[in-house]
């Protein structure tokens, strides 16, 4: 196999791994993704976007990212039901760590997968629109009148506004101008010129990461994507943890889909089947172990320069 065709086929495996052991916690950790969503399809998609992917010194993500990194990443996404193909996602490269970060989209797909959730919206306040808030009698902030007008849509924004709405109620949260600009600052790509070419959307998508954040918090959903969540909106911030090296459980958790991976294709090298039998395909397996144990042993990845925070 020539090296060519070896670095075309290595971040593939990659995704299979991945898929591997999203299959493993939907047997046994109850992992539930959505109805219409294929995990296979949106790994696939990822693989490309992955392969355009760039470091701030042009060298591909795949070649300067870590294993855990990677498989994190990619887990995250997959776990949160994304696909970078419908612009819910995208990757980015910090030193030698990749992650996945979602789009305004992203987060609503991600949020109406939570219990309960029947509509998630953000939307911007322009100067001169009408928007007036309140509170309800259990002191909870409402939004009391929101009317946006045509001729203001150029004017600048004055804030924005996120609802999530549920089966028992609606829950909203508002940003003044200000605030969204504090916490732009405090994000890992500052000055981003995302932020002031595409300024309504990434206000959208401030204000609804808060909201979801804090809806997130308390909800009784499955750890599984809510840590997911969580951890995807707290790797754009300085204020938040920012060590994307899997935590213990996690870590553990990647190696040993690492580990097994390599020992199931060990097995399949030497010609063993789980009935203790001959398998004739031995050479053939060899070279996939051997196509594996160079995937381990080698970088993968690749990000954008600048992202959206």
């Amino acid at each position: 196999m020539n090296n060519q065709v070896a670095q075309q086929q290595k971040p593939t495996k990659l995704t299979d791994l991945v898929l591997d052991r999203v299959k493993q916690m939907q047997d046994t950790q109850d992992l539930s993704l959505p109805k219409n969503y294929n995990a296979s399809n949106a790994l696939n998609a990822a693989f490309l976007e992955l392969q355009k992917v760039q470091d701030r010194n042009h060298r591909p993500a795949l070649e300067v990212c870590s294993h855990d990194s990677i498989v994190k990443s990619l887990l995250d996404m997959t776990l949160q039901g994304l696909s970078p193909a419908k612009d819910q996602c995208y990757f980015i490269v910090y030193g030698n760590e990749l992650q996945m970060q979602r789009s305004y989209f992203g987060t609503v797909a991600a949020v109406k997968r939570l219990d309960g959730v029947k509509k998630v919206r953000a939307e911007v306040v322009h100067e001169d629109d009408t928007f007036a808030i309140g509170a309800n009698e259990d002191m909870e902030l409402i939004v009391k009148q929101f009317i946006p007008k045509f001729e203001n849509q150029d004017k600048p924004i004055i804030g924005a506004f996120a609802m999530i709405k549920t089966d028992e109620g609606t829950d909203f949260t508002v940003m003044t101008k200000k605030e969204i600009n504090q916490s732009w600052a405090q994000t890992r790509q500052k000055n981003n010129k995302v932020q002031q070419n595409f300024s309504q959307e990434m206000a959208k998508r401030t204000v609804l990461n808060r909201a979801a954040k804090m809806f997130i918090n308390t909800s009784d959903d499955s750890d599984l994507l809510t840590g997911a969540i969580n951890d995807t909106t707290s790797n754009e911030y300085d204020d938040e943890r920012r060590d994307v090296t899997p935590v213990e459980d996690e870590k553990q958790s990647t190696d040993e889909l690492l580990e097994g991976f390599q020992k199931s294709q060990e097995a399949k090298a030497k010609g063993v089947k789980q009935d203790g039998n001959s398998n004739e395909g031995g050479e053939a397996s060899e070279e996939v172990a051997d196509g594996q144990t160079e995937l381990f042993n080698e970088g993968t990845i690749k990000p954008a320069d600048e992202a959206d925070s």
